[in-house]
């Protein structure tokens, strides 16, 4: 493994930006300091001029290996989200077969090891009949992220409406629950009313079928159970003023036991971009109108939402098309959601301090991740550089995922994504990877 000395850059971490040099030996960060010298052997960077983050932990991936690898699987999306500073990624459980037990799980792990270039960790999923296996989870909660559950329409067999089974999985488990929260009851409702007044839909109907009162009913009920037995929850994806209610801002993140997330789409589109982009944008749970987006920037800034992720779910440019109920929901995101972050930065929305707590350390303390998302003495080295100077424009020859396409397509970023490390090794330098090492499984301090 080759050994780097990072020279001259702006180190931003742990809530201040400070000039710094940072050697990397043997996986990890060896020290941080001004002026380091070594008599070792070191491949030196010359960062005069860039920002060192910590890299990206993204709590939220659809990688769809196995079982639906025409849109994207574990290598390519992985890649794609390496070039985009994502070093460490949790994936989800709806793929074919849905991973509701651990053999199916470890099957995924696998595929990770062998073909991953990014850090990786797997949700184990549940079903209304498969609590029993996802408790399963409890013997590994050192090494799995989380239950994933559904609570609104996903692929397979894996929506739980039950609420004996969300009782028994709520009590029970010793580790994070993730929930997907939208009422199916109110959904369908909203379809169907719609419908008979409408008969064919267009890409605007999303957000009011999948409306807020869908979001914050489901959210409401997952927090309570979470109440009644002190279980450890995470709120995926929120998208609605309403929901920010449910959450408050005063304790620190490490004594949560109930912590929430948004995702890059939800803060950079709203409804008024369906005119535009149609069912590219087409989402569960659905993009909302703007007051919405602005609501959920604020709850971010006020720590009622902990960490930024993308909910990467690439589907092909034909499952993007067709009818209301043929259009996929979905966006693929994982290659571009540091470069938006910073194109917020530089508007003044957010420092990057606070792009590398919401993006890196916040997930790690979160998930209780061992010795990742924060660049210190004796943690592994995931890190990205940055030129802040330096445009880069989404084109669709530049684009890495297996879909080919990207509703970012044309968009101009403020930034350029220089340098890729993972575990110390230079996956991603100046646009050409470094393949000959793979990411490694996560560990959790629980």
């Amino acid at each position: 493994m080759a050994n780097y000395l990072i020279k001259n850059c702006s180190l931003v971490n742990e809530g201040s930006i400070q000039p710094a040099d940072v050697w990397i030996k043997n996986g990890r960060i060896e020290k941080i300091g001004s002026n380091i010298e070594t008599k070792e052997a070191v491949t030196e960077i010359n960062a005069e001029g860039k920002h060192l983050f910590p890299g990206v932990i993204d709590d939220q991936v659809h990688f769809r290996e196995p079982g639906l690898t025409h849109k994207g699987n574990i290598y390519t999306e992985a890649r794609a989200g390496v070039a985009g500073g994502v070093t460490t990624y949790m994936e989800m459980p709806n793929t074919i077969p849905n991973a509701l037990n651990l053999e199916l799980l470890e099957q995924k792990y696998t595929i990770a090891a062998n073909t991953s270039l990014a850090n990786f960790s797997f949700y184990m999923g549940t079903s209304n009949t498969s609590a029993d296996d996802t408790l399963q989870a409890n013997k590994h909660k050192d090494k799995i992220c989380g239950i994933k559950i559904f609570m609104g329409a996903s692929t397979g067999n894996m929506l739980v409406d039950n609420y004996n089974t969300l009782d028994k999985v709520f009590r029970e488990s010793e580790v994070l629950i993730a929930t997907h929260c939208e009422s199916e009851s109110i959904i369908k409702n909203n379809y169907e009313r719609l419908k008979a007044a409408k008969g064919e839909f267009s890409p605007a109907d999303h957000p009011l079928i999948r409306d807020v009162d869908a979001c914050y009913e489901s959210s409401l009920m997952a927090i309570q159970i979470a109440r009644q037995y002190n279980t450890r929850l995470h709120i995926l994806h929120l998208t609605t003023a309403k929901e920010l209610d449910l959450f408050g801002n005063m304790m620190p993140l490490k004594e949560k036991r109930i912590t929430s997330e948004v995702c890059v789409h939800h803060l950079h589109f709203t409804a008024d971009d369906y005119a535009r982009l149609g069912y590219q944008i087409k989402c569960n749970p659905a993009i909302k109108a703007k007051e919405n987006r602005e609501a959920l920037w604020k709850a971010l800034l006020d720590n009622r939402i902990d960490v930024i992720a993308t909910d990467h779910a690439p589907h092909t440019w034909d499952e993007k098309n067709g009818s209301y109920e043929n259009a996929h929901a979905g966006l693929p995101l994982v290659q571009h959601p540091l470069l938006l972050m910073l194109h917020y930065a530089k508007e003044g929305r957010i420092p990057l301090e606070r792009v590398a707590e919401k993006m890196s350390h916040a997930v790690a303390d979160c998930f209780q991740i061992k010795e990742r998302g924060y660049i210190r003495e004796g943690y592994f080295a995931d890190l990205v550089l940055v030129d802040l100077n330096k445009e880069h424009t989404v084109t669709k020859e530049n684009l890495l995922y297996k879909c080919g396409w990207s509703p970012l397509e044309g968009f101009r970023f403020p930034a350029t994504i220089t340098h890729t490390f993972v575990n110390g090794h230079a996956v991603y330098e100046n646009g050409v990877f470094d393949e000959s090492q793979k990411g490694s499984r996560l560990a959790f301090e629980r």
